[in-house]
């Protein structure tokens, strides 16, 4: 009988050592993942409180946000905000900016 150079443990580390590990991405681990997108892109006029309830708990709401400003999104609920508070949201960074900017 040939003995094993390697132990079984030892060979699943070095096969993990050899993995790139690759943390989940935000929407990966969003309370939205799976549910149905129309509860997130109401109707004019509609309830957002369902959509705007499943971002409350959610442990990414800062990243969904800010990618939503970032990238302009006008549609739907991103971040637990709906369009025209994330309009506030520029605004208000943008006139932070401004005086930022003024008193240096």
């Amino acid at each position: 009988m040939v003995e094993a150079s390697v132990s079984v443990q030892e060979f699943i580390d070095l096969v993990k050592e050899g993995e790139e590990v690759k943390p989940k991405r935000w929407q990966e681990r969003a309370n939205c993942l799976g549910l149905d997108p129309d509860l997130f892109f109401p109707e004019r006029g509609a309830s957002t409180r369902d959509a705007k309830s499943v971002c409350r708990g959610c442990d990414v709401r800062p990243e969904c946000l800010e990618y939503a400003l970032a990238q302009g999104e006008k549609h739907g609920i991103w971040g637990g905000l709906s369009e025209r508070e994330r309009r506030r949201v520029r605004r208000q960074r943008v006139i932070e900016r401004r005086r930022l900017y003024t008193n240096s």
